[in-house]
């Protein structure tokens, strides 16, 4: 990733390095956890635009094809990411409640806004419009309050999933050689997400639930290709995901080991999100926060999952663990993953308020 590029927004990224070095940050919590809320069944996640199948701007693409196209005959259901068009009061308002709580970054609902997710529901051309939506609510979200608390920035976090394939492993157990998916595919995939991003107005991009190092180097090659084209480039985070207690990514990676993958995208910070409690990642970031020259971030779970997918860690159970991470210098910016909330992200906010961050290697300080 070329350095030598200009930052796109320079005075947003002054006010975010200013702001890391003054104290932990918070991220927002979970998306999805909010969202189940609101009990949205296949008519509500259709919304009015794609009430009677295809949505009447595309229709006409579809003309002549099977009855599958543009999301015509194809349940809806559980596109997250299509609510910031169908019902963007809906993600506006959990940004919202997340700022509220303390967050000082939310992330875009586009966790799944690649042509290859978006391929589950045959609506891959709605792919830049996702990304562009999704940044503009978060944007809007983060300057609202930022207006009435200027002296405290808030940043939108341009979210790019880990798609619904994987570079490194075969979906197969008859055929361990067999990929469904390719790296020129994932870096075309990613560059596409990253443009509508970048027009949306997000601060950051960031890289998240990485199970797949190879993946995840697609999407930073994708991301180096788009800054490139504009001549200019957002700070990048990059957050993995460690599967369960073995300590490894899905790939069969440790926290070290994939640092030292992804070290050559000099991102503004790395951390890990996702699969384990508090408690059950603390040793991970512990090897990250050795090793790593740039900020480190954590947002777990509350918790592993119940026999019935839940989560039960509640909001002073989690911020106690993650304060404890926060006093011993482990972290730069703290937040939530599955089964988190408003209430949560109040809670671990509070319990990291005035607690200093993590120092940053001597390395990052020379940069």
């Amino acid at each position: 990733m070329n350095q030598n590029l200009p930052y796109l927004r320079p005075d947003r990224v002054e006010k975010l390095e200013a702001a890391l070095a003054e104290r932990i940050l918070v991220l927002d919590g979970a998306m999805g956890t909010m969202l189940q809320r609101h009990e949205l069944d296949e008519a509500g996640y259709r919304g009015e635009r794609f009430a009677h199948g295809c949505d009447a701007g595309h229709a006409h693409e579809h003309a002549g094809e099977n009855a599958d196209a543009g999301g015509c005959e194809r349940d809806l259901k559980g596109d997250n990411d299509l609510l910031s068009l169908t019902h963007p009061e809906i993600i506006h308002d959990i940004h919202a409640a997340y700022l509220d709580a303390g967050a000082d970054f939310v992330e875009t609902n586009t966790f799944n806004s690649t042509s290859i997710s978006q391929a589950d529901y045959a609506l891959q051309h709605l792919v830049p419009e996702l990304n562009r939506n999704g940044a503009r609510l978060a944007r809007a979200a983060c300057d609202e309050v930022e207006r009435k608390t200027p002296d405290r920035p808030r940043f939108a976090i341009g979210v790019l999933g880990p798609t619904s394939r994987t570079a490194s492993l075969s979906p197969d157990v008859n055929n361990p050689g067999f990929r469904n998916v390719d790296f020129d595919e994932l870096e075309s995939a990613y560059a596409d997400a990253t443009r509508g991003l970048i027009e949306g107005g997000v601060d950051i991009v960031m890289v998240e639930t990485i199970f797949d190092t190879l993946n995840a180097k697609a999407a930073l090659s994708g991301i180096a290709r788009v800054f490139d084209e504009r001549g200019g480039r957002l700070p990048v985070m990059i957050s993995g995901t460690i599967t369960d207690r073995s300590g490894r990514t899905l790939s069969g990676q440790t926290a070290e080991a994939f640092w030292y993958s992804v070290a050559h995208a000099r991102p503004l910070s790395v951390g890990l999100n996702c699969a384990l409690g508090a408690k059950d990642l603390r040793q991970h970031i512990e090897a990250l926060a050795r090793v790593a020259d740039c900020a480190v971030s954590a947002h777990p779970n509350a918790g592993l999952p119940n026999a019935l997918g839940g989560y039960d860690e509640t909001p002073e159970e989690m911020a106690k663990t993650l304060g404890e991470f926060a006093r011993d210098g482990l972290l730069n910016i703290v937040g939530g993953c599955c089964g988190t909330t408003p209430e949560h992200i109040a809670a671990i906010a509070e319990a990291v308020r005035n607690v200093a961050p993590r120092e940053l290697a001597a390395a990052a300080r020379a940069a």
